[in-house]
């Protein structure tokens, strides 16, 4: 209803959605533990793609990036199925055996690839001297570093090209962040790092192209609600040492580290009651994060109200397809 055309011009349609894996949906705890109330033909991974693939194309889009996305669906039904609609897609696995991963899809009428890139977060830490400041404050904390390089989370960012404004290029990151309750720190850390690494492919960008504007819009499940450190770090350009997330886990906890960062970033969607509703969490964790100096929000698709989500108690439903909601936002370029 919101989204009946295509943009065009200086304006853009984004999209950001963790669509639930299959692998999370196929097993006796899902069904009777986890989504009891969610019949079991609607959380098998051919009923819920007709909606998820029907959604995605209602929304009329430009840039896409999904998480919990499975190779196989990647590859069999979204690949294919939003090719005919002129998109080009990337897909980025998540470490060690992991089948899912990320998903970043643009309009090739509108955006060209200038490259892309992705990163196993545990695995850069040890290696990239622009994140030595953090490693060297934890390196010590061996229960820490332990759990910390035993992730297999992963970031992507595709560069690209916009066709009707070849001055603007857009880094489009995405990733998915640890999920534990305990783990407040884990993901401040994984999103220090991420942001982190953006800003120096931003800034390799810039030396590459002069003359050219570089902006940035970091999508993604980040797990963490606003009143949480991630959220306070790229909107404010800070997160203290003082911060509570530092001791979420007393055996882990971090102690003498601040991160600082110096892209200018709002929420695009800004911070609504739900993006994740499930019957025993339901919080606001996922985001479409925009550089703020450079690009403004035109519009932004509302979500359902709690009535809608509560109509089958909870996500995934017969109606939804997963258990989080998809955020879209119309940027311009300003």
């Amino acid at each position: 209803m919101f989204t009946p055309t295509k943009l065009k011009g200086k304006r853009f349609r984004c999209v950001s959605y963790n669509i639930l894996a299959d692998l999370y949906c196929d097993s006796d705890y899902t069904r009777t533990v986890l989504h009891p109330y969610c019949p079991p033909y609607a959380l098998q991974i051919d009923y819920r793609k007709q909606l998820i693939m029907k959604e995605l194309k209602g929304y009329n889009a430009d840039i896409i990036c999904l998480q919990e996305v499975d190779g196989k669906i990647f590859n069999k039904c979204l690949k294919p199925f939003l090719d005919s609609d002129n998109f080009n897609g990337l897909f980025y696995k998540k470490g060690k055996t992991v089948a899912e991963g990320l998903a970043c899809f643009y309009n090739r009428l509108r955006f060209c690839l200038i490259e892309d890139f992705h990163i196993l977060l545990a695995k850069v830490l040890e290696k990239e001297s622009y994140l030595k400041n953090i490693f060297d404050i934890i390196k010590n904390n061996t229960a820490l570093m332990e759990r910390l390089l035993d992730r297999s989370s992963v970031a992507s960012a595709t560069v690209l090209q916009s066709i009707e404004n070849p001055n603007e290029i857009l880094v489009v990151g995405n990733t998915h962040l640890y999920f534990h309750p305990d783990a407040d720190h884990i993901r401040l850390i994984q999103g220090g790092i991420f942001i982190y690494w953006i800003g120096e492919i931003k800034k390799k960008l810039i030396e590459k192209n002069p003359g050219k504007r570089i902006s940035v819009i970091l999508c993604g499940d980040y797990n963490s609600v606003p009143s949480c450190g991630i959220y306070q770090l790229f909107t404010t350009g800070l997160a203290p040492s003082s911060l509570e997330d530092w001791k979420s886990n007393a055996n882990e906890a971090v102690h003498d580290l601040t991160l600082s960062q110096d892209i200018l970033l709002d929420s695009a969607c800004g911070t609504p009651k739900y993006t994740n509703f499930t019957q025993g969490f339901a919080e606001c964790i996922d985001y479409i994060f925009y550089e703020k100096n450079n690009l403004s929000v035109n519009q932004v698709i509302p979500l359902p109200n709690e009535e809608e989500l509560k109509a089958h108690i909870a996500l995934p439903s017969v109606v939804f397809p997963s258990d989080h909601i998809a955020l879209v936002s119309d940027l311009e370029f300003k």
